[in-house]
């Protein structure tokens, strides 16, 4: 029996029937390609003088270091263009940017490359615009307010950042909460309502000033960047667990209802396998928009650990006969699986895989990688299928 499937990502047809190991994992790399490639890309530039703390700002909210693991390409004198590893982050880095000729010159780079990428597609373009000032410079020049409008003139919104905050208590430094106010007195057109955000990116043991601010930060970057952006920066940015969590529900709830229209006639135990593609799709989809990990042949093998022993796939009898009584709702006394009974299941692979992903992200990037490579990701995914640890 060969049925036709609708594909959530690529609308085209997929048919199944008793997938071999290697035929899985052919579509599930096919499928994660796809997943990677329909998240976009993110383009942030990131301004500010040497030692305002660009590099810990931007690891600090995405996680990795960037300029050293991307492919960077100059743009200009002092402005190098960095594609993230996964493909879901482009960087505008102004290395040792200041204010004067060289900014000139950047904002000539800039102006040539917003031109040229109206004609591109929207993922293609340079999305918003960080503007960094070190707190403890407590001054900003008017060659700045003046780079400022240059970047708000080509389009670009503007997101101003003050660094390296000192607080106590939640509680900013007084002087550089002055100090905001006083660069918003300015009127620029910052965004979003002309605000300046403070931040500290890193702990400083010295001073015991925390980390802070940069969910406020991220929230504000969510706000000024187009809709086809935000796919990619949830998936790339560590800081916010929920965006990623509500976008991997919503791929879930779409394979649950893909899968119960399969059933919607009845499917015999032994043809169980046509929900194959459905559940790799959905996890390869999860995987991505989570952003783990971003090599795509490291999220190949620990997804494939589990898809290629059955534990995500639930292919024919081995579904029936061992894995259909830990479905929500207890045991299945019936001979074939029903709309019901696919969307419940797919629901609860789709869960499990959920949880794996993020037990994966909360480890150390040494401790992932080891968790990745092994036979982790498919224990803990059983686990969490079996019920053993709800």
């Amino acid at each position: 029996m060969t049925v036709d499937q609708p594909d959530p990502i690529s609308s085209k047809p997929a048919r199944a029937k008793d997938l071999g190991q290697g035929e899985v994992e052919s579509l599930f790399g096919q499928r994660l390609a796809e997943a990677f490639a329909a998240l976009g890309c993110f383009n942030l530039a990131v301004f500010g003088k040497t030692g305002v703390g660009k590099s810990t700002l931007v690891n600090a909210v995405f996680g990795s270091q960037v300029a050293e693991t991307g492919m960077g390409k100059p743009v200009t004198r002092g402005l190098v263009y960095y594609r993230h590893a996964g493909g879901l982050l482009g960087l505008y880095d102004s290395e040792g940017f200041e204010t004067g000729t060289s900014g000139d010159e950047i904002l000539a780079a800039l102006r040539t490359r917003v031109t040229q990428a109206r004609s591109l597609p929207v993922d293609q373009q340079i999305h918003a615009a960080w503007y960094l000032v070190r707190w403890s410079d407590r001054r900003f020049e008017d060659k700045q307010g003046e780079f400022v409008r240059a970047l708000a003139d080509l389009g670009l919104p503007v997101v101003l950042v003050i660094t390296q905050v000192p607080s106590r208590d939640g509680v900013p430094h007084p002087e550089a909460i002055e100090f905001a106010s006083y660069i918003e007195s300015m009127g620029l057109p910052l965004r979003p309502a002309g605000r300046a955000l403070l931040t500290n990116a890193l702990e400083d043991p010295f001073t015991a000033s925390p980390v802070f601010g940069l969910q406020a930060l991220l929230d504000a970057t969510y706000l000024v960047v187009p809709e086809v952006a935000t796919a990619a920066l949830t998936a790339v940015q560590i800081l916010d667990w929920e965006r990623k969590k509500r976008a991997a529900k919503t791929i879930i709830n779409q394979s649950v209802a893909v899968a119960a229209g399969v059933g919607a006639a009845p499917i015999p135990f032994a043809d169980a396998a046509i929900l194959v593609p459905t559940q790799v799709t959905m996890i390869a989809r999860i995987t991505a928009a989570y952003g783990l990990p971003p090599d795509r042949s490291r999220a190949l093998a620990a997804a494939g650990a589990v898809i290629l022993t059955g534990g995500a796939t639930m292919a024919g009898r081995y579904l029936a006969t061992t894995l259909l009584k830990f479905v929500p709702g207890g045991q299945i006394a019936t001979s074939a699986i029903s709309a019901t009974v696919a969307g419940s299941l797919t629901r609860a692979v789709g869960s499990a895989w959920l949880r794996v992903c993020e037990h994966a992200l909360s480890l150390p990037e040494e401790e992932r990688d080891r968790f990745l490579a092994g036979s982790g990701p498919k224990e803990l995914f059983l686990a969490n299928f079996t019920g053993k640890q709800r």
